[in-house]
């Protein structure tokens, strides 16, 4: 019985789906310990494996960002983002650049130490790491432990080649598109990320080991062995270099069966539908959440524009200033259990997720999706083309076009969804560790 860890960063978006994994790997046959922040520990509990506490970022978002205890400068960064989605798409991907090496590569020499002490503690045969955790990666680089790679995001987040840069989406949707001299701008900021990264990822390789071969491009290292995107396969992705290591596509990370929350919200559910012949849930991930313009246009435009539909609406710290909208087709709430209400609506509206976007697909539920950051614009592009989904952009939407756009899925489900959702559903956790395991299994550990 293989010994895995699975390290996770201290966020509920990329902590959740790597729960699931864990436990899969557990039922697959492993010996499972989930290593994330203490707050994370309930995760292990649901997933039925070992906890084990682990902290590798100075962020954290335990489920709704604004709420989560963090550090002054961790709590002004995050302003600025939300700040800077007002702005549009660059400017909030400029600003994720700004961010970045605080963010995502605060204090990679510490980090190697807690990840000597956990193998120290627990001798994992195998760690299954998430790849935006870069000083993870770069510690079991150094330590020469054998890892595998979970991409949480866009296959494009671990760049296929020299010309591709993280932090620039790879192709955009149709209602968003920036203009020349504003990508240039944010190439050149990419590119100052990407060689401060790789710089700092060989200065720490230096002083922790010099045996060992250079780290390289610092956003694209990850496993020789294994690397897992939480993401279908489609066509036209990029392709990653051939670098020996299983690419598994695993089409989305929910588990094969979703525990009901209970009572109350099947309550929630009777009232809305016998006010309303259709539901539509509104929910724009854990940090967007504070975007209440954007969400009190959106049940604005649904309530008015749908008169047969109702709305759920995770609002996270906008609840109260939503609560105004509550009543008979419309039910506000702070946190909302969306993978199982997506068996239950008709239609959801949301950020371009990669959580969100998958779990609409697997669920068949159209979805109109209003990218913000991120790889939000890379998803919602595939989305599109794909024909799973209807894009607008949020920096100049108007309460008609939302109420248009969700009234049209809801009368003509998208083209591409029946077979797409279709193929994402026999993949999945469980598909994943499988192939995980026989992974590890045919691979020799470098001791």
């Amino acid at each position: 019985m293989p010994r895995v860890a699975v390290i996770s960063p201290p966020f509920q978006s990329h902590a959740r789906p790597l729960s699931v994994l864990a436990g899969a790997l557990a039922r697959a046959g492993s010996d499972v310990t989930f290593a994330c922040a203490p707050p994370f520990a309930r995760l292990a509990e649901e997933a039925g494996v070992g906890f084990a506490p682990l902290t590798v970022s100075r962020n954290a978002n335990t489920g709704v960002a604004r709420s989560t205890r963090q550090g002054v400068r961790e709590a002004e960064r995050l302003e600025e983002f939300l700040g800077s989605t007002r702005e549009g798409a660059v400017a909030a991907l400029l600003t994720q650049c700004r961010h970045r090496g605080e963010d995502m590569l605060s204090d990679p020499e510490e980090v190697l130490a807690e990840v000597r002490s956990l193998q120290e503690r627990l001798a994992p045969d195998w760690f299954v790491v998430d790849q935006l955790s870069y000083p993870v990666t770069l510690a079991l680089h150094c330590l020469g432990l054998p890892f595998a790679t979970f991409c949480p995001g866009h296959p494009t987040y671990l760049p296929n080649g020299p010309e591709a840069l993280f932090g620039v989406p790879y192709a955009w949707p149709g209602a968003v598109r920036p203009a020349a001299r504003d990508l240039a701008e944010l190439r050149k900021a990419a590119l100052a990320n990407d060689l401060a990264f790789t710089e700092r990822f060989a200065g720490v390789a230096r002083g922790h080991a010099p045996r060992a071969a250079a780290p390289g491009r610092a956003f694209a290292l990850a496993s020789r062995h294994a690397v897992v995107f939480n993401y279908p396969w489609f066509s036209w992705l990029p392709e990653h270099r051939p670098s020996g290591a299983r690419l598994l596509y695993g089409g989305h990370g929910a588990p094969p069966e979703e525990e009901g929350p209970g009572d109350e919200w099947e309550g929630v559910l009777d009232r809305l539908r016998s006010a309303a012949g259709r539901l539509v849930l509104i929910a724009l991930g854990t940090f967007l959440s504070a975007r209440d313009d954007v969400l009190a246009l959106l049940v604005r435009g649904v309530l008015s524009h749908c008169p047969d539909v109702a709305v759920v609406v995770a609002a996270g710290d906008s609840a109260p200033a939503l609560a105004r909208f509550a009543g008979p087709r419309a039910h506000v709430a702070r946190v909302v259990p969306q993978r199982w209400l997506l068996g239950r609506v008709d239609a959801m509206v949301h950020h371009g997720g990669n959580n969100s976007f998958t779990e609409c697909v697997a669920s068949a539920t159209p979805a109109l999706i209003l990218p913000f950051s991120s790889d939000q614009f890379s998803i919602a592009h595939d989305a599109e083309r794909a024909r799973l989904a209807t894009c607008l952009n949020p920096a100049t939407l108007t309460e008609a076009d939302a109420g248009a756009a969700v009234r049209d899925l809801l009368e003509h489900v998208p083209e591409g969804l029946p077979r797409w959702s279709e193929a994402v559903r026999l993949r999945g956790p469980h598909w994943i560790a499988d192939r995980l395991l026989d992974a590890m299994e045919s691979s020799v550990p470098r001791r």
